[in-house]
């Protein structure tokens, strides 16, 4: 994995959800796979994960994870991973022994804490009131 972590946010946690493309099981076992290599990449280099969703597939993979790496620079880490990632292989669910490609899409966002500053400037607001009337169709 690419160390990278020059952005805004490369120091905070990182949020990663996996999803599965077309394919049905196939490309969820990948999915469950890049969550396997995703998780122990994790801990072996001392970041922490906590599972946030986690909908499992009907056969075998998943349909859809999403989990935080906390620790320093987790995002800065896992930002290059976003994208479509491939696998080719010849599926252990095909009786055919035939040869299949497989994606799953993966989406990396910082974690954003509590201690950032918004300022809204009064003269940006705009401030609606509105009543509500009975309606002469209404039935009582």
């Amino acid at each position: 994995m690419r160390h990278c972590y020059h952005g805004k946010y490369d120091n905070n946690n990182a949020i990663v959800t996996l999803h599965p493309g077309a394919g049905g099981t196939e490309s969820q076992d990948w999915a469950e796979m890049l969550y396997r290599m995703y998780t122990r990449w994790a801990n072996a280099n001392g970041y922490g994960v906590k599972e946030l969703d986690y909908l499992e597939g009907e056969e075998a993979g998943i349909k859809s994870v999403t989990f935080l790496v906390s620790g320093d620079n987790a995002y800065g880490y896992l930002k290059a991973e976003i994208g479509v990632h491939r696998l080719v292989r010849i599926s252990p669910f095909d009786a055919g022994g035939r040869r299949h490609t497989s994606f799953a899409s993966v989406e990396v966002l910082p974690e954003i804490t509590d201690d950032i500053n918004i300022e809204i400037n009064p003269d940006d607001l705009r401030i609606d009131t509105y009543r509500a009337s009975r309606s002469r169709w209404a039935t009582y």
